[in-house]
């Protein structure tokens, strides 16, 4: 028996709908069956020498084009261009692994290692963005900007430029 692979197509034109679940068995000879909303359907597929593909579906011919850049598929069908973004369960698994999390509450910026303050950039009441930057910390002749772990408002600057810091002193909070 031939092994199914499930993949999530999202219509890139209606973002906020969610992305479809298709079950894709091959099944030989140019030949699919495609599980889309609890329906299978079987399809014949053959490649055009200009690229395209043609296909049967429940009887009815259709000459598809795809282009494929990364996760987006770009379908061309009786004239109309859609794009999705398609991933199999693999790919949506390494997506959301590599997912950034969301800090919440205070943030303390502290010092990486003992150095010197050569550069402080905010000052209490700024609005910052998640990877700004907040100080320049100088440690063995190399400097180090030390950035915001979370869009905030910056609530406290505990340093300032010119002074001497050791590992782990707190620097700035953001809120």
């Amino acid at each position: 028996m031939a092994r199914s692979t499930k993949y999530f197509a999202k219509n890139l034109a209606h973002k906020e709908a969610p992305a479809a679940e298709l079950d894709v068995e091959a099944l030989g000879d140019g030949r699919y069956a495609v599980t889309l909303d609890g329906h299978t359907f079987e399809l014949e597929s053959l490649v055009l020498p200009n690229g395209a593909v043609s296909m049967i579906v429940e009887g009815q011919s259709f000459s598809v084009e795809f282009d494929e850049k990364g996760d987006e598929v770009s379908v061309l069908l009786r004239g109309q261009l859609t794009r999705f973004d398609v991933a199999d369960e693999r790919k949506l698994r390494l997506r959301a692994a590599t997912a950034g999390f969301t800090v919440e509450g205070k943030q303390i910026v502290t010092a990486p290692m003992p150095g010197k303050i050569v550069k402080v950039f905010v000052k209490v009441g700024d609005v910052v963005t998640e990877g700004q930057g907040l100080v320049v910390v100088e440690a063995m002749k190399m400097e180090n900007e030390l950035k915001s772990p979370k869009a905030g408002t910056v609530t406290e600057v505990i340093t300032k430029e010119g002074a001497t810091v050791e590992n782990g002193a707190p620097l700035v909070v953001v809120e």
